[in-house]
């Protein structure tokens, strides 16, 4: 178990921005997670468990608790064959998606763009393109505050659009259970009319079209964490059925809106970039600004997708 002090918490997020972690922690092992569960509480201290960064805002602040990242025996896929596989938490998701893909199997494909891991997916029950994470999900496991291993089903988990049972929170704001690994059941995609080889080439298709989706309508080349805000139940009561937040951002006329170095996106209104120099506030407060400025033009409540870590 690796652990680091005051951990400029910058070099761990998509944003590029953020303070120092007190504890920064490499659990190898669920002994190491252990361990590391254990020196938070002998501290006093939260804890949060960090994926890949991907849709995290860390204060300028930085974070007075223990930051986890998972690796080693976390970072394991194991295929039982028939379409069931089981991944870590720390497993890149794009690289289950496309280990399950090679295999002729559909239904998370299109989610190999996501840059999350896969703990951090089931998580937020990711989605992309029609397709969620928890879907095809049949079992989550996990480590709860008592340091008990838990098997979860897929009932159990409560996924919902961009939900999942365990956003809920413990003692002092840390996180109730710890995602260890998840087991799913997929799909075969061979159809009577064509060879393995021509499901995957067809799959793969499929994947390449959702990348260069995203690569033409997102900004990928600049720092960001996806999604800003969350897709709404409802919408305005102009256009009760427009869901899509990145509309109303752009109808409020904020593209290239900008505070300090964070910008509204000019390619994809919903996103907010680091345009060079910018710090958390600057991203919170553009955020906030957003926020208030299409409730005041639309009446339309705006949710953020980001999850905040450290005072603000």
């Amino acid at each position: 178990m690796q652990i680091l002090e005051n951990e400029p918490m910058n070099k761990h997020t998509s944003f590029k921005v953020g303070g120092p972690a007190r504890f920064f922690v490499k659990a190898e092992s669920v002994d190491d997670l252990k361990e590391a569960l254990a020196m938070a509480r002998e501290n006093r201290l939260p804890h949060f468990i960090l994926g890949n960064g991907t849709n995290l805002l860390v204060s300028d602040k930085g974070y007075e608790g223990v930051v986890i990242t998972l690796a080693g025996e976390f970072s394991e896929i194991a295929d039982m064959g028939k379409g069931a596989f089981k991944a870590g938490a720390a497993v890149p998701l794009g690289r289950f998606a496309r280990a399950a893909l090679k295999q002729g199997y559909a239904g998370i494909h299109k989610l190999a763009g996501i840059p999350g891991t896969l703990g951090g997916a089931i998580y937020m029950n990711a989605g992309a393109y029609g397709q969620e994470i928890g879907t095809h999900c049949t079992q989550v496991v996990t480590l709860d505050e008592a340091g008990n291993i838990r098997e979860r089903s897929a009932s159990e988990c409560a996924f919902g659009y961009r939900q999942s049972i365990f956003q809920k929170s413990g003692a002092g704001g840390a996180q109730a259970e710890t995602i260890l690994s998840a087991t799913f059941q997929l799909e075969s995609a061979n159809t009577a009319c064509e060879s393995p080889e021509q499901t995957v080439a067809r799959l793969e298709a499929e994947l390449q079209e959702c990348m260069a989706k995203r690569k033409a309508t997102q900004p990928l080349n600049m720092p960001n964490a996806g999604s800003t805000f969350k897709r709404m139940e409802r919408g305005s009561a102009d256009m009760p059925q427009q869901v899509a937040p990145g509309y109303y951002i752009e109808q409020a006329g904020l593209k290239g809106y900008r505070i300090g170095g964070a910008e509204v996106s000019t390619l994809h209104a919903n996103f907010i970039v680091n345009a060079g120099g910018a710090t958390a506030k600057d991203i919170l407060d553009l955020s906030d600004y957003v926020k208030a400025a299409v409730a005041k033009k639309f009446g339309v409540e705006l949710q953020r997708e980001i999850i905040m870590l450290g005072e603000f």
